[in-house]
């Protein structure tokens, strides 16, 4: 067994699928040991898109998704779809080739120092020089890539490594990494903080983003809401948190939001934000959200928490198991406390009075109407995946949400995302209905 032998075997292990990538010089022994293996690969045309494509399959499967590029130009090629992931935390393992170890450094043809490259943008990256390392490294990087905040871990492999032979072979089944502890279940003290300002609170809302999603949490956002009748809006990256006609959520905020879900968040006097990071998209003024009302930030990442605006009461911890935790503790209820009743009948008020009216030219193909449309056809489970631009702001306001997915890119905003992303949720859920929207810049993109 060579090395590019053990590293699918580590992706065997891991109960990977499928390989998204192109090869190359520098990958060709991956790519000629993959040939023994039931790993299907997916040859893309440009390496970026092997990146979109795995976002996408991860996304819907909840599995990392992988991708295997060359070096040089086609390691460079990937770094804007890794950071694409990075921004929106989804887990990614991504394998570059690298010329001969003793040619590192010498400015060799492809040679780049992708580790360097892409530092900004992976949770973590490794350049092989032994083979005899690949379990370990493999093991470590679905792991890092996988759990805490989740994003892409890269793992540059030179030509030698790939075609050495190991001493022997042997995947670990548990990683223990002692500078690596990401924390899981929040703090009781800080639950039952939360949990007495529910019982004051007259006008709370929760906020759910991305990381509502991320943890699987959706179900227990949902439950914790009927439970307690609390109102709910989303970010961008929170779309699908809540099915968009559920009578307690009220739309997306931010510039491009629901009016009414903005008004909902400026005057509640608890705000729960919920796996969402305080960025400019989902509110342009954070030292304003403050303004009186009680902030509470759960994360499982705790430098998101008081980066942009400082919580009253800071909550570390996967949601998931937040929202149990809160499940399980006695709210004290009355007539005036956690009666939320008067509340949502105000909220229901703004959500018919601040509704757009449309008028749309009927010379020209209204895009509102178009999505609505196309959202009223879709299967109830179908995926929809938005591009950027203008058609990402339609189908965050327009497209219904039933028991599907939305996805997009939304802290990079990279143009061309859909039709990857698209092809890697259809190949994760081929059962599944996948519909791309996209602009025709963004297409011409992803025509590669």
């Amino acid at each position: 067994m060579n090395g590019a032998d053990a590293i699918i075997k580590c992706l065997e292990k891991e109960g990977v699928e499928i390989v998204f990538g192109y090869p190359g010089v520098a990958i060709c022994p991956f790519y000629n040991s993959i040939l023994d293996s039931d790993i299907r690969t997916v040859l893309i045309r440009t390496e970026q898109n092997a990146a979109h494509a795995a976002s996408g399959f991860t996304r819907v499967s909840g599995k990392p998704g992988v991708c295997a590029v060359t070096s040089g130009p086609g390691a460079t090629n990937v770094i804007t779809g890794i950071a694409t992931a990075f921004a929106d935390s989804i887990p990614l393992i991504c394998i570059t080739g690298q010329v001969n170890s003793e040619l590192i450094g010498s400015d060799v043809f492809q040679e780049a120092d992708i580790t360097g490259a892409v530092e900004s943008f992976v949770k973590y990256s490794y350049l092989v020089r032994d083979a005899n390392d690949i379990p370990r490294v493999m093991k470590e990087a679905f792991h890092i890539a996988n759990t805490g905040r989740k994003g892409p871990v890269l793992i540059d492999v030179p030509i030698d490594v790939q075609n050495a032979p190991l001493s022997k072979f042997h995947y670990p089944e548990e990683i223990n990494m002692r500078t690596y502890k990401p924390t899981v279940k929040g703090n009781m003290v800080q639950i039952k903080k939360v949990i007495k300002e529910l019982e004051k609170a007259k006008r709370p809302i929760i906020c759910a983003g991305g990381g509502v999603l991320l943890s699987d949490a959706e179900g227990k956002l949902r439950a914790f809401s009927e439970r307690y009748r609390i109102p709910v809006v989303s970010t961008m990256m929170g779309i699908g948190a809540m099915p968009t006609r559920h009578p307690m959520y009220y739309g997306m905020v931010g510039n491009n939001g629901k009016p009414c879900a903005n008004r909902a968040m400026n005057e509640s006097d608890l705000l729960i934000m919920v796996g969402a990071r305080v960025a400019d998209r989902a509110v342009s003024q954070p030292d304003l959200i403050t303004n009186n009302k009680v902030l509470v930030h759960m994360d499982v990442d705790p430098a998101e928490i008081g980066k942009n605006v400082g919580p009253h009461i800071p909550l570390v911890g996967d949601v998931k198991h937040i929202f149990e935790d809160l499940m399980n503790q006695d709210i004290v209820c009355s007539q005036t406390s956690c009666n939320y009743e008067e509340w949502i009948h105000t909220l229901d008020g703004y959500r018919t009075s601040m509704a757009l009216i449309r008028k749309p030219d009927k010379s020209y193909v209204d895009p509102a109407g178009f999505i609505t449309m196309l959202s009223d056809k879709m299967q109830e489970d179908g995926i929809y995946v938005a591009d950027v631009g203008q058609n990402q702001i339609w189908s965050c306001g327009y497209h219904i949400v039933k028991k599907g997915r939305f996805l997009t890119s939304g802290g990079m905003g990279t143009m061309g995302y859909s039709i990857p992303a698209a092809m890697g949720a259809k190949l994760a859920l081929p059962e599944r209905q996948v519909v791309a929207v996209c602009g025709d810049g963004s297409f011409q993109m992803s025509m590669m």
